[in-house]
């Protein structure tokens, strides 16, 4: 998405959510302390190491058989706690870096640091990578360099069934939408307007909430034909709300990734350059066999998956 931050202020429904399983019974929180399991199973694939991977790890991490992980949570899908209160991670983020991390034959072990702080851990050397759904763009890539796994932009939600038939942005012209006030997708609709006017419909009938969840609530009533957020948020909305009864994500084949989509990426540390090299290539393999798609498929987002693993794609 084309802002500096990764996040639009959104609010979707906390869902439980069982984590991944691992062949080693610790959960990695002792960073270096226990072995990397033989093999992790995610999104129902066993992903084992390719010693040709592990040998091209930085001899630090070799070491250690741990990469350090900063994720700031919960920002669902992409990163969310197992329970309310508890300190296990899991989502979107956390099954890719534990395929990651088996294909290289490490620990990938996630620690919680806030969002504006991530950077910095990783300029400090606190951490070595980050995953939480972090916008690639130029300005970052001066300090980390960034392995970009997922094209992230604006969705839009619609009752289940799409009644409407809603197929695109344009097709909201004329139409009641909700969309939470402040965000990038409130501009989205204020700038499709135009193209109301240019194909000579009515145009939107915008209405503004103080959080996403007012406008989820608007959309079950009727109040709304739709509404509008990023598209990861509305991709788990839909296949979690109700058990999946409630919500449609509606897919555009010209906005796989959401409309104004950017590269969300694994941003690794400029002192570890064998470490980004190493991720690029765990994460193409992934993408190579089908379990990159199916992590993706899990958090109900498949068509935001990137299918080549790019390094600093940002075009900002």
């Amino acid at each position: 998405m084309p802002h500096s931050s990764r996040r639009a202020v959104i609010t979707i429904a906390t869902a439980v959510v069982t984590l991944v399983t691992v062949s080693a019974c610790d959960d990695g929180s002792d960073t270096g302390k226990s072995a990397p399991p033989a093999a992790v199973k995610v999104a129902g694939v066993t992903v084992k190491k390719d010693q040709a991977l592990h040998d091209t790890l930085p001899s630090v991490i070799k070491k250690s058989g741990t990469v350090r992980v900063a994720t700031d949570v919960p920002y669902a899908p992409f990163e969310m706690f197992v329970s309310e209160g508890g300190k296990e991670i899991t989502g979107l983020d956390y099954d890719l870096g534990q395929a990651i991390g088996a294909k290289l034959g490490v620990n990938f072990d996630f620690t919680p640091q806030k969002f504006d702080g991530i950077v910095p851990a990783l300029q400090a050397g606190k951490f070595d990578a980050a995953m939480s759904a972090i916008t690639d763009n130029k300005d970052r890539q001066k300090v980390v360099d960034f392995v970009d796994y997922s094209q992230s932009g604006s969705g839009i939600l619609v009752a289940k069934g799409n009644p409407k038939k809603i197929t695109t942005l344009t097709d909201l012209c004329g139409s009641p939408v909700g969309v939470q006030a402040a965000t990038n997708q409130l501009k989205l609709l204020t700038e499709t307007q135009a193209d109301c006017i240019a194909a000579g419909k009515p145009k939107i009938a915008i209405s503004t909430f103080p959080k996403d969840s007012d406008a989820q609530l608007a959309l079950r009533s009727g109040k709304v034909v739709a509404d509008v957020l990023t598209k990861p948020a509305a991709g788990w909305t839909a296949k979690t709300a109700d058990d999946g009864k409630a919500f449609e994500l509606v897919e555009d084949s010209k906005a796989p990734g959401g409309y104004n989509a950017s590269p969300n990426g694994i941003a690794v540390s400029k002192k570890l350059p064998e470490l980004t090299e190493a991720i690029q290539k765990a994460l193409q393999a992934l993408i190579d066999d089908g379990t990159a798609a199916k992590i993706f498929d899990k958090y109900g987002v498949a068509s935001i998956a990137v299918k080549e693993a790019t390094r600093n794609a940002a075009v900002d």
